[in-house]
C-alpha cells in the first residue's frame, strides 16, 4: 500500500507532543488533516507540521477527507460519546488510554468495535517501549524453555515525578478557551466522592493495571489493598502474585518506575524512563541461575535509541498494515477498568 493517510481529532498537549510528531516524521505515514475545536490552535499545529488541511471538527473532516487511521487524543471522560461516532469511518483508531473512564462506557466501546469492522488500539504506550519489548519476549522464551523453572511473582513500582521529563517544550498553544465538552455519565452505585477516587486512580495508575496483565501472560483478580491506598496484591489463576506499588514516595526532577518479574531461579528487571522522553527506551537486566553447576548470567541488552510514543506510532502504523497485532486492543483494555472497580470496591469497601 501507499503512504497511510492518517487525520487527528485534537491537537492539544498529549495530541501533539505524545503522537503527532511521532506519526509526521514517518516515511510510510502521512498526516493529512486536523480537526480541532481552537481553529487558531489547528492552524498553528498544521503550520508547523506542513499538515495541508484543517477542520473545525471530526465531521466535517469525515466528510472531506478519505483517511487509512485515525489518532485521536480526546480526554477518556468523553471516551463513551465520541469513540462509537469516530469507530463508525470504519478505518483504524488510536486514542490516549484508558478505553474509557467507566465500565458502561468501555462495554458501549467494544461493541461498537465489534461493529466497525476495524481494530481499535488503545495507547498503553509502555507495552511498545523497547525495554518491555523484550522483556515480554523474554518472559515468554523463559516460560517455554522452562530453564529457570516457573513464573512466581511480578512486581510494579510507579512512584509520581517528573513525567513530562521536557516533553511539552515545543508544544504550540494559544490562549482559547478550552473547549467544554459534555463528560461521560457517572455510574449509579458510584457515589461522587468514590467515582473521583475511581478516576484518579484508572487516570494515574491504567499504565500499571495494564501492563501487569502483559507481563503475567493471563487475567487476575485484585486480592488485596493496603488501607494506605499505597499497595495492590494482585493473584492469577494459575498462582502467580503480583503486586502494584503506587507513589510510595515522589521524585521531583527524575522518574523511577520499574518492573521486576521473578522466575523460581531467574529475574527480569526493567527500568522505565518518564513517558514523554524522546528517543530513550528503558533497560532491561535478565538475570538466569539455572543451578546444576551452570554458571549464573546477568545481562543487560543494548536497545535501539527509541521511545516508547515512537515505537508505539510504528506498531500501530503496522498493525494498520497488517503485518502485527495491535499490542493493545480495546476488549482488552476493558478488563483494566474492572480491575479497577475492584480496587476501588475493596478500597472503599462498597
Amino acid at each position: 500500500m501507499g503512504k497511510i493517510k492518517i487525520g487527528f481529532v485534537g491537537a492539544g498537549g498529549m495530541g501533539q507532543c505524545a503522537h503527532l510528531r511521532n506519526y509526521v516524521p514517518l516515511p510510510d505515514v502521512e498526516v493529512v488533516a486536523i480537526a480541532e475545536l481552537r481553529p487558531e490552535l489547528a492552524k498553528r499545529v498544521a503550520t508547523k507540521y506542513g499538515i495541508p488541511h484543517v477542520y473545525p471538527n471530526h465531521e466535517a473532516m469525515f466528510a472531506n477527507e478519505k483517511l487509512d487511521a485515525i489518532v485521536a487524543a480526546q480526554q477518556f471522560t468523553i471516551h463513551g460519546q465520541i469513540v462509537p461516532e469516530l469507530l463508525k469511518v470504519g478505518v483504524p483508531l488510536l486514542t490516549e488510554k484508558p478505553v474509557a473512564s467507566n465500565i458502561p462506557a468501555g462495554e458501549k466501546i467494544v461493541e461498537a468495535v465489534k461493529k466497525s469492522g476495524t481494530f481499535y488500539m488503545v495507547a498503553n504506550h509502555k507495552r511498545s517501549d523497547p525495554a518491555t519489548m523484550y522483556a515480554k519476549a523474554e518472559i515468554e522464551r523463559l516460560k517455554t524453555s522452562g530453564e529457570v523453572g516457573k513464573l512466581k511473582y511480578v512486581r510494579i513500582i510507579m512512584p509520581a515525578g517528573d513525567w513530562v521529563a521536557s516533553g511539552f517544550t515545543d508544544l504550540v498553544h494559544t490562549d482559547e478557551a478550552y473547549p467544554q465538552l459534555k463528560q461521560d455519565p457517572r455510574p449509579d452505585d458510584l457515589d461522587e466522592e468514590n467515582y473521583r477516587k475511581y478516576v484518579g486512580f484508572v487516570n494515574y495508575y491504567i499504565h500499571q493495571v495494564n501492563m501487569m496483565r502483559h507481563l503475567l501472560g493471563e487475567p487476575y483478580k485484585v486480592t488485596y489493598v493496603d488501607p494506605n491506598d499505597c499497595v495492590m496484591v494482585v493473584t492469577t489463576e494459575s498462582g502467580v502474585t503480583g503486586t502494584i506499588e503506587m507513589s510510595p514516595y515522589t521524585t521531583s526532577v527524575a522518574w523511577q518506575e520499574q518492573m521486576f518479574v521473578c522466575f523460581e531461579h531467574g529475574t527480569i528487571k526493567v527500568d522505565l524512563p518518564s513517558p514523554l522522553a524522546m528517543f530513550r527506551p528503558g533497560h532491561v537486566e535478565v538475570m538466569l541461575d539455572p543451578g546444576n553447576g551452570k554458571t549464573p548470567m546477568t545481562c543487560s541488552p543494548t536497545l535501539p535509541w527509541i521511545g516508547a510514543m515512537q515505537q508505539q506510532a510504528m506498531n500501530f502504523v503496522a498493525a494498520i498494515k497488517g503485518e502485527r497485532r495491535p499490542p493493545c486492543e480495546a476488549a482488552e483494555a476493558l478488563e483494566d477498568l474492572r480491575i479497577a472497580r475492584q480496587y476501588i470496591k475493596i478500597l472503599k469497601g462498597i
